[in-house]
């Protein structure tokens, strides 16, 4: 049996993404970073702090949104599903998807936990509940966290996403490295390790200015960007190109390949790339 592995728009086989959490003003000079280096990035915004001393709408258009990063629910009180009642929690991830919807327009199935998020459960609930009406509301994803580690992997639940790092581990620079100088697609061990990689980093923006480190973020971005191996996409685009690739059909002995979708994937087998179009079915042979 032969392996078969994605690999990401124009056949690379890495991605790189961030999550910022709390829609803070500082997220203003932090996506200007990310769109500066080419890279891009999600920010998760409490619907209610916008009405507050958050980021304005404005700005978030203007900075976030016009530059291809991506808005994405963060809960309308920034607090965490684990300690609420489903009810509770239900109510308050989608008020903050509605208000965020009719504020900026378009779809947002996206989502960040507040708080202890999934770390910490009580109050009659359980990650089971939480997944299910997640689900149910239409949040494709939910990134979580305090597991940072290198592995660089796919997430296998999309609800339980664990990044990379966060910008402070004290490893991240360690990590990076690792993670930009390895050929996926030129690796000489077992195929098996062919697998695609993914660097996931998370953070508060304000933290930076806490730190009076900004140079750390310019170092981060510095040191992630301009390498044509990578594709740079927010949360959303990594998930919805994974699920198309997870959508193709196959036939019994896996030779031939329908692709259903409306994207065009790549993927390769045993170190033969491949591409196939919406629509097209492909003949391995």
């Amino acid at each position: 049996m032969k392996y078969r592995y994605l690999r990401f728009p124009e056949g690379k086989a890495k991605a790189v993404t961030f999550s910022y959490d709390d829609g803070h003003i500082c997220d203003i000079r932090f996506s200007d970073l990310l769109t500066g280096y080419g890279l891009k990035g999600t920010f998760n915004f409490n619907s209610y702090k916008m009405r507050d001393n958050g980021i304005t709408v404005e700005d978030a258009c203007e900075h976030i949104l016009a530059k291809g990063h991506e808005i994405a629910v963060h809960g309308a009180f920034h607090r965490a599903e684990g300690r609420m009642r489903p009810a509770e929690a239900i109510k308050d991830v989608l008020e903050c998807r509605l208000e965020l919807e009719n504020t900026f327009g378009g779809i947002i199935r996206g989502m960040a936990y507040p708080d202890s998020g999934i770390r910490k459960i009580s109050n009659c609930t359980s990650y089971e509940a939480i997944k299910s009406y997640l689900s149910e509301l239409d949040i494709a994803y939910a990134r979580t966290l305090n597991q940072d580690n290198n592995d660089f992997e796919l997430p296998l639940d999309w609800h339980a996403w664990v990044p990379t790092a966060h910008h402070g581990n004290p490893k991240l620079f360690e990590w990076i490295d690792e993670f930009v100088n390895f050929d996926v697609i030129n690796f000489e061990g077992s195929l098996a390790h062919r697998f695609p990689r993914l660097f996931y980093v998370w953070g508060h923006s304000f933290e930076f200015d806490r730190a009076n480190n900004w140079d750390r973020a310019e170092e981060m971005c510095k040191k992630l960007s301009g390498h044509d191996d990578i594709w740079y996409a927010t949360n959303i685009e990594i998930y919805d190109y994974v699920t198309a690739y997870n959508s193709l059909v196959y036939s019994a002995d896996g030779r031939r390949i329908y692709n259903p979708t409306a994207t065009k994937i790549w993927f390769d087998i045993d170190r033969t790339p491949y591409v196939i179009a919406p629509g097209e079915t492909l003949e391995i042979k």
